[in-house]
């Protein structure tokens, strides 16, 4: 049975002597865990009230007492915010009541956070660093839990076959999640401390300033990722970029790559983890509620696959349509290399060489030869030959070059001039 914010600020009393509540509101809280409250006294001072609704919840918050009691004043003045105080407790059967000491500051929605200034967001990456950067000796003086990287994987596939077990989780979600967590190489990071139980009701906020983080019951050593889980429920993917951009900085180990992918997992595995908390109370609301959202989750994702399978259908079908062009204009130029006529190879001709230079004889009359051009037979002064011997002159006749001799008067009828041969180029 939940409790009001009045039973609450009556059980504070009990708890802290000297209380005496004026106001009582609402505190937003692990509903499934806790009753909680805000107190106003008389004095204006703020108080806070957290009941646990189970004998688990009152074990956590057992532990969260030890963790704050290890929080040592020279831990707590390095930290950029600041950590609850228990000012008093109170025992009733098997369940423990904690009062604490109101911290400044209030709590904002996860689209307020995403919408606020980017001072806000870095200074949010500040607060992570500083949780994971805490020493691990915090942790384990307190006798807290501690997993390696294997020992973190290996849970959260136990803690998924015992979700399957409830036969209310969709299959596309369990092949999902079962794929991803035997995905080694996803897993490999470095373990820190981490808060286990972040998210935007245990943050506080003033004026772009993280003031104090609260709910401190799930301290341990383990995935770092885990304080982001909550972080990329926020659609502003900005926002969820400058806080993981200031926190690298801030951080003394470099975050390994994969960690927003494991927190987008853990961010989707934490409604099979309700829905099995919320079962094992027998609360028939909170069941409801986390078969809902793990119905609407496993939709998104189908939607979202038969999306990514037509952008991806598109894009092949887009670089067939290319190849197949890019083919046709190859078989194109092929085809018009082989129809084309035979290449012709053009070779210089080589020059004639030098000029020649000729000059011209003086002509000779007639008076100089006698009956030049004329045949013997006509030459003035010599009879035409007959007989036997003429037969063999002309046979002689026949037998001697054809040559005049270079004083034959018939040169004096050519005209020589100088002949200038022709270069390659100029005869085209």
């Amino acid at each position: 049975m939940r409790r009001t914010p009045l039973e609450l600020a009556a059980v504070a009393t009990a708890a802290v002597p000297g209380l005496a509540p004026t106001a009582t509101a609402y505190s937003p809280d692990d509903d499934a865990d806790f009753d909680s409250a805000l107190l106003l006294d008389a004095e204006g001072k703020r108080w806070r009230v957290r009941s646990p609704r189970h004998p688990e919840a009152s074990t956590r918050l057992e532990t969260e007492f030890m963790v704050l009691r290890a929080f040592a004043p020279a831990i707590r003045a390095e930290l950029p915010f600041h950590v609850p105080t228990v000012a008093g407790t109170v025992r009733q059967g098997a369940l423990t009541t904690f009062v604490y000491a109101h911290l400044q500051g209030s709590t904002l929605s996860i689209d307020e956070l995403s919408a606020g200034s980017p001072a806000l967001a870095r200074d949010i990456g500040n607060a992570l660093a500083a949780i994971h950067d805490l020493p691990l000796a915090l942790v384990n003086n307190a006798d807290l839990p501690s997993y390696s990287a294997n020992e973190f994987r290996q849970r959260k596939l136990n803690e998924l076959d015992q979700a399957a077990t409830t036969g209310r989780i969709p299959a596309i979600l369990l092949r999902r999640w079962e794929h991803a967590l035997e995905d080694v190489a996803l897993w490999r990071f470095n373990p820190s401390v981490v808060h286990g139980d972040l998210h935007e009701d245990n943050l506080m906020v003033q004026d772009d300033t993280v003031t104090a983080l609260t709910g401190w019951t799930d301290l341990r050593i383990g995935d770092p990722a885990d304080d982001f889980a909550w972080l990329v429920a926020s659609n502003e993917a900005s926002f969820v970029e400058a806080v993981l951009s200031r926190y690298t900085e801030a951080r003394r180990d470099t975050p390994d790559a994969h960690l927003l992918r494991r927190a987008a997992l853990l961010a989707e595995f934490a409604l099979a983890q309700y829905l099995v908390k919320a079962m094992a109370v027998g609360h028939e609301d909170m069941t409801s509620e986390a078969v809902s959202m793990l119905q609407s989750l496993a939709d998104d994702i189908e939607e979202q696959a038969r999306h990514d399978q037509a952008v991806l259908a598109a894009e092949q079908a887009a670089a067939a349509e290319a190849e197949a062009e890019k083919a046709a204009l190859q078989d194109a130029s092929n085809h018009s290399i082989h129809t084309q006529q035979p290449a012709v190879t053009v070779v210089a001709i080589p020059d004639a060489g030098t000029s020649v230079s000729a000059t011209p004889l003086a002509p000779t009359s007639s008076k100089d030869v006698p009956h030049a051009g004329l045949p013997d037979a006509q030459a003035p002064g010599k009879e035409a030959a007959s007989g036997p011997d003429a037969e063999t002159r002309s046979d002689k006749l026949a037998e001697e070059p054809t040559s005049r001799p270079q004083d034959d008067a018939s040169t004096a009828a050519l005209n020589v001039v100088n002949v200038t041969p022709l270069h390659a180029g100029e005869r085209s």
